[in-house]
């Protein structure tokens, strides 16, 4: 029903895919989804916060970049959520005219149906300006509009009923739709996913070289913000009770710039655990071997610069464990995008509805370090098991690329656009 001839796509999303507008999930998120839909023939553009040196608007690999808030950001080059309150501003003012100007009227033009895609909380109150200007224009019941939760941020801020009034609420899992039912809504889920390249093969030479530099049957690889939400101190405690118990444990770290990370680092120094800031360069498997061998088997590599997407898997496959044990996570890109690598993932149990215990990935239910110390010591002492997680790991990731997610989406979208009164074209019989 709703194939590249009858339907555009325009996501927005604070988050993007220049470096300068990533800093979770969310960028990966808007990106990856963006591409996927790109790469399926669908005309699809992405608004977001982007890099301030970079073209206002420009198409990359079939998608349509518009990056908003330039202005703003080169007043703030310490990232997309620097300046966050007059960014949030700025988009209000910037986004309804472009949106309508750059993806409403063109979609009109050929005939086709606009899905207007909203991402997180700020971009709530921009719903209700574009329902507004939808109507003015007479184009309200050629547009869907929805707005999703990636997270529970902001949730305190946002006025439900007049945002459930205006769009169709989703989210990335059946962990969120229960957090949000409180706040009087009930969200439908449409979960996140992964890019199909993410199943390709990893280079068995890139991931030995990174294991080899380890020098540790016990490499556990650890990334994300700095927030007592991932479970940091978790991780610590355990590469700390494995070397007390003599295994030489060592865990390689990337964090983000919050300022819980001072504290996450001050624990891991009372644990008695070496820690190496790692401010070289990381541009690939040597890049991060080379950081494993120069700090000389310290308990934790602290890597403090940029590390490219690109090297993740060999990363993945060459450590014992990929830790994505967040006590809050409502899906998980990375314990995800683990598995797809032929990496064993240890995830919480919360959102992460892709991973099955001891089936293809590790749940700890707890925040207790003994607990994950004990599944790292069985990794160790059963390479069977590893292979077994590994293995499945790979094979039902694949329920979650970004392709089968999208059908998924396009079969959902039959009841969110009878919901909100848009009709689209229906196909010609065959046959």
């Amino acid at each position: 029903m709703f194939t590249p001839d009858a339907l555009e796509i325009a996501m927005v999303s604070f988050e993007g895919p220049d470096q300068y507008s990533q800093a979770g999930g969310l960028g990966v998120r808007a990106k990856e989804m963006c591409r996927a839909f790109a790469a399926m023939g669908f005309r699809t553009t992405l608004y977001f916060v982007g890099d301030p040196d970079a073209p206002a608007q420009e198409t990359v690999e079939g998608l349509r970049l518009v990056r908003v808030c330039q202005a703003v950001s080169r007043r703030h080059p310490g990232g997309v959520y620097d300046g966050e309150d007059q960014k949030i501003e700025e988009m209000r003012r910037e986004l309804p005219a472009l949106i309508r100007d750059g993806s409403v009227r063109p979609a009109a033009a050929a005939g086709r149906l606009l899905a207007i895609l909203c991402e997180e909380w700020q971009t709530a109150d921009l719903v209700e300006i574009l329902d507004h200007g939808l109507r003015e224009i007479g184009q309200r019941d050629r547009c869907v509009l929805l707005w999703n939760a990636n997270n529970h941020f902001g949730f305190d801020s946002i006025i439900w009923r007049s945002l459930e009034r205006v769009a169709t609420v989703t989210t990335v899992s059946r962990y969120m739709k229960h957090l949000m039912w409180p706040h009087g809504v009930n969200p439908v889920v449409i979960p996140n996913g992964i890019s199909v390249e993410a199943l390709q093969p990893v280079d068995p030479a890139a991931a030995r070289h990174i294991r080899e530099a380890a020098d540790s049957p016990c490499l556990a690889f650890k990334i994300g913000r700095f927030s007592p939400d991932k479970r940091w101190h978790q991780s610590l405690d355990a590469i700390a009770e494995l070397r007390a118990g003599g295994l030489a444990a060592r865990l390689l770290m990337r964090g983000g710039i919050e300022h819980f990370g001072h504290g996450v680092l001050a624990h891991a120094r009372q644990l008695g655990l070496e820690v190496v800031d790692w401010t070289e360069p990381v541009e690939g498997a040597a890049g991060v071997a080379r950081s494993l061998t120069e700090t000389r088997g310290a308990a934790v590599v602290n890597l403090r610069r940029f590390l490219p997407e690109s090297v993740l898997p060999a990363i993945s496959m060459a450590s014992c464990a990929v830790l994505a044990n967040s006590g809050h996570e409502p899906f998980g890109l990375v314990g995800l995008e683990a598995m797809a690598a032929g990496g064993v993932a240890v995830v919480g149990a919360t959102g992460e509805e892709y991973a099955r215990p001891y089936g293809n990935a590790i749940v700890v239910e707890t925040a207790e370090g003994t607990e994950l110390a004990s599944a790292l010591s069985g990794l160790v002492e059963r390479p069977e098991l590893s292979s077994r997680l590994r293995q499945a790991a790979r094979r039902d990731a694949a329920d979650f690329t970004w392709p089968e997610i999208i059908d998924g989406f396009l079969e959902r979208m039959r009841y969110i656009a009878a919901r909100q009164h848009v009709v689209a074209r229906r196909p010609a019989p065959t046959g």
